[in-house]
């Protein structure tokens, strides 16, 4: 496998987290009644650079360290943390894939972001990159060396004892358009599934997250469709069907960024345009078939007798 298809275990690890499970429960807020003052010294006693603004449970704003050298340059430290705070705030969800959070980082420049409930809006958390990088690495530590340890040590794979010319896995299921509250439910099956065959850890991730690429794509643009993945001793193949607008520019699709989500989308930190160049970048081929109006064909093909391995 050339070294561009190489997937690691932290790529791998931050499409199957959630965001409720590396961000920060300690949460440091202010209310829109504290004056600006009052926010200096909160700051500087917790020694962060921002904090959300809570009114009741809800979430009404969020202020930060640039809002406070406006106020000090401009001689208004009396003004209320209400008059001062930006009240567009730009938010995650706890049951989000991480992988949107790291997405919603880079097309910000934000340094965190508040954690909510989708269902009620109440603030449960906050994000940092500095949570995202602790997350990553506390997993790492556990999660890396027990799979890897698994599988090079596994005596009987299931494949070296089975008659591959009469053996067939098929896993398929449903994704429903707009679906976001299971995103990635399935995926998490078909990962062990794998696992439990006997794939290289390597070629699970490859799979795994071009699934997770399609069905996200199928829940954001399509109608509704279905994803199969069969496999056998030389190739994984995965399929992703669906019934919906298509894609008008293929070329234009396959472009790294480009993005035609709707605004309500793309702040719920989706749609960043990277999907179909992921599924690309991480099968060894890749079939794109579109027609307008009919729906959207994919085909991507992991070749597993080219001494992937870790």
């Amino acid at each position: 496998m050339t070294q561009d298809k190489k997937i690691t275990k932290t790529q791998e690890l931050i499409y199957s987290l959630r965001v409720k499970d590396v961000m920060s429960t300690d949460i440091v807020t202010v209310s829109p009644s504290n004056t600006m003052n009052e926010l200096k010294e909160i700051l500087r006693i917790r020694r962060i650079s921002g904090t959300p603004v809570v009114e009741g449970k809800q979430l009404v704003g969020i202020v930060g360290i640039d809002d406070l050298i406006r106020c000090l340059s401009n001689g208004e430290m009396d003004a209320t943390v209400g008059e001062k705070m930006s009240k567009k705030v730009e938010t995650l969800c706890a049951d989000e894939p991480l992988a949107n959070a790291v997405n919603k980082f880079e097309q910000y420049g934000f340094g965190r972001f508040p954690v909510i409930e989708r269902n009620h809006g109440r603030l449960i958390g906050i994000l940092t990159k500095g949570d995202v990088v602790k997350g990553l690495l506390t997993r790492l530590e556990i999660a890396y060396h027990t799979e890897e340890f698994r599988y090079n040590n596994s005596i009987n794979p299931v494949f070296d004892n089975i008659a591959m010319d009469k053996t067939n896995f098929h896993f398929q299921y449903r994704v429903d358009s707009r679906d976001f509250n299971v995103a990635g439910e399935s995926i998490n099956k078909l990962k062990k599934i794998l696992s439990q065959i006997g794939f290289p850890p390597q070629i699970i991730r490859r799979v795994t997250i071009a699934a997770y690429e399609a069905e996200m794509n199928m829940i954001i643009y399509s109608y509704g469709g279905h994803i199969s993945v069969s496999a056998d001793q030389q190739h994984i193949i995965l399929e992703a069907c669906d019934a919906g607008p298509g894609i008008p520019d293929i070329e234009q699709a396959m472009r790294q960024g480009f993005s035609t989500a709707p605004v309500w989308v793309q702040e719920l930190g989706f749609g960043a345009g990277m999907g179909l160049p992921n599924i690309n970048k991480c099968a060894d081929t890749m079939e794109l078939k579109s027609e307008a109006g009919k729906g959207t064909h994919i085909k991507a093909v992991f070749n597993t007798t080219n001494g992937d391995g870790v």
